[in-house]
């Protein structure tokens, strides 16, 4: 019904947009040393009814609540004679306009200095605008159009770059608020690149607005990488989207001031970091996971985020297969791409293996219920100590972990079936159509795709319940090895110097040597075994070399209070991941066929 609803709203919303008069933005930035932004917001058109005008607490790409109503100061309203308007505030994030004559000018100064996905930056360098937390919009206008016009300093060589259509170089064009939030823009000096991809009979242009002060030798390189992330990406679901206007932008800004981060919109993504040491390819890994989502996300979309609700936190049970999924993907296309060698993306393995197969977190929540935490740990932020550590395993990784399963299961199984057919599959299914789905619609899919008997064995194992799935035998499959680090053992505790004394940093796993000894977060270890060590690495490095099943008396301090605890070392759980030839094993020509099938270029 939810579904039925919102389509039938967007098909009344396209009928009625073209009649109605868009709302005007206005956004300069005179005071940009200040990180200020102005904001001039025209709607016309009004019922003589009051104004309701608010600020996002949330923004597409991310699951958490944002208050960007915070950073905004000097607010007015005018009618449309001039006449200034009484505003009233019923809650932090609203402003209430009355009185007016059918116009409501709206303006007011706001402040950003974080240069991600997520926020806002503006400085003497550029304005970087993710929309939500930089425009105001007012309910019951979400289907009018909108005309963004962007005011850049006087003299200065600024140009704009957005997914937005152009009506000229500084004016451009949203169909709906929507979209309009969903369409961030860099204003810098950034240097523009684009090629051509033909896809379905249509040529796109994929363009590259790269603000970063590198050599035309580096930026060269980063392009290159970019062309072949997109071209094995297409391989994967046959083709590419029908991106609205023709064109695909990175916005990509790499300045010493930026916040590493990667959000992915309709037609856009926005790729940032503070690269001024690192090489350009080093921020492929994130071109290669935000392109991805312009199919898994943008389009085959979770029908929990449609519409997108700017007002609350937007949950959603699927972001194991929208975020995990295109996670398994992006190193997956960076090896295909050449970008990254057989040999470090196999032993790249095991480290996302290790953190789901040995979380206590699994006891405790699914794959879907894990996805319905992303409220409270996608940048969600808090100054309570939580218990996540033990109680929730990233749906990114987890999702990661188990589209590598499905695609060794299916490889093995099912002969000629991949993971690349099932999501081209679904992309026909929900992605191409735009038609949102829910859990059961991709258990569905893959009943089609593979069996229902297939589809039943994954779901009701790995994602309704958690076990894991018998990586060994999946990984040898393709000649990969997957053992134990040794017969060393692990304490389950994380350390680190404070004034001199080693302390434990986290709480300890549930389950481990540590936990069970009744050692905790905050503890001060003062010897092992009556060994003191000045060096937290040293004393784990003792422990782990300790035999398992070994007794040792550790002595700490906790709250002022010498204690001593009897703990019991136990074998690592950690495994490893090597190619068969790095292992002194041979692949036989089946076992090699798999893997070149799973890893070489599309």
């Amino acid at each position: 019904m939810r579904l039925l609803l919102a389509t039938t709203l967007l098909l009344i919303g396209a009928l009625t947009a073209a009649a109605q008069a868009p709302t005007l933005y206005e956004i300069s930035f005179e005071n940009a040393v200040h990180h200020q932004a102005q904001v001039k917001v025209t709607f016309p058109n009004l019922p003589l009814e009051v104004l309701e005008v608010r600020m996002s607490r949330s923004s597409p790409g991310r699951y958490a609540i944002h208050e960007f109503a915070k950073n905004v100061f000097n607010v007015k309203a005018f009618d449309g004679k001039g006449k200034q308007l009484v505003v009233t505030r019923p809650d932090p994030y609203q402003w209430n306009v009355s009185g007016h004559d059918g116009t409501v000018v709206f303006t007011y100064t706001i402040f950003g200095d974080r240069g991600d996905g997520t926020y806002m930056q503006v400085d003497e360098s550029h304005a970087h605008l993710n929309m939500p937390a930089t425009f105001v919009f007012a309910r019951g206008l979400d289907y009018r159009p909108a005309r963004v016009h962007y005011q850049v300093p006087a003299g200065s060589n600024w140009k704009v770059a957005t997914q937005l259509k152009p009506i000229d170089d500084f004016t451009f064009f949203a169909p709906n608020l929507q979209y309009l939030m969903d369409s961030p823009a860099e204003i810098s000096n950034f240097k523009l690149h684009a090629f051509d991809v033909e896809s379905s009979g249509k040529t796109y242009s994929i363009r590259v607005a790269l603000h970063h002060d590198a050599t035309p030798e580096a930026i060269a390189q980063y392009v290159d990488g970019v062309k072949k992330i997109v071209a094995q990406e297409k391989a994967v679901f046959g083709e590419l989207p029908n991106y609205d206007y023709g064109t695909y932008t990175f916005l990509a800004c790499y300045s010493p001031r930026s916040s590493g981060d990667g959000m992915e919109h309709r037609n856009s993504t926005f790729v940032t970091g503070p690269l001024n040491a690192r090489p350009l390819t080093g921020a492929l890994s994130t071109v290669s996971h935000e392109f991805f989502h312009c199919w898994n996300v943008e389009r085959i979309r979770p029908a929990a985020l449609e519409p997108f609700d700017f007002e609350e936190a937007n949950m959603s049970g699927e972001l194991w297969f929208a975020e995990g999924f295109t996670n398994y993907y992006t190193s997956l296309i960076l090896c295909r791409s050449g970008l990254l060698s057989r040999k470090e993306y196999v032993e790249g393995l095991a480290r996302t293996i290790n953190y789901v197969s040995n979380s206590p977190a699994r006891a405790y929540f699914n794959p879907i219920e894990m996805s319905y935490q992303a409220p409270f740990a996608d940048a969600a932020t808090s100054i309570d100590p939580n218990y996540r550590s033990n109680t929730f395993i990233s749906y990114y990784v987890y999702g990661e972990v188990l589209g590598l399963a499905l695609d060794l299961q299916l490889r093995n199984e099912k002969g000629d079936l991949s993971l690349d057919g099932f999501m081209k599959f679904v992309w026909g299914r929900h992605g191409k159509p735009e038609l949102p789905y829910n859990v059961r619609d991709l258990r569905a899919a893959l009943a089609d795709y593979a069996s229902p008997a297939f589809a039943d064995s994954f779901f009701d194992k790995h994602i309704f319940q958690s076990q894991m799935p018998d990586y060994e035998k999946l990984l040898a499959s393709v000649g990969v090895s997957y053992a134990s680090v040794g017969n060393t053992s692990w304490l389950g505790a994380s350390m680190e110097l404070r004034d001199s004394l080693i302390v434990i940093s986290n709480y300890t796993t549930i389950g481990s040597p540590a936990y069970k000894a009744g050692l905790e977060q905050g503890d001060q270890i003062m010897s092992v075994n009556g060994q003191k060590y000045n060096d937290p690495k040293a004393l784990l490095a003792a422990v782990s070399q300790m035999v398992p099943n070994t007794k040792a008396n550790v002595e700490f301090m906790r709250q002022g209070v010498r204690r001593t605890a009897a703990l019991t070392t136990e074998r690592d759980p950690s495994k490893r991941t090597l190619l068969f030839e790095d292992d002194g094993k041979t692949a036989d020509n089946g076992v090699a066929k798999r893997r070149s099938a799973w890893l070489d270029q599309k």
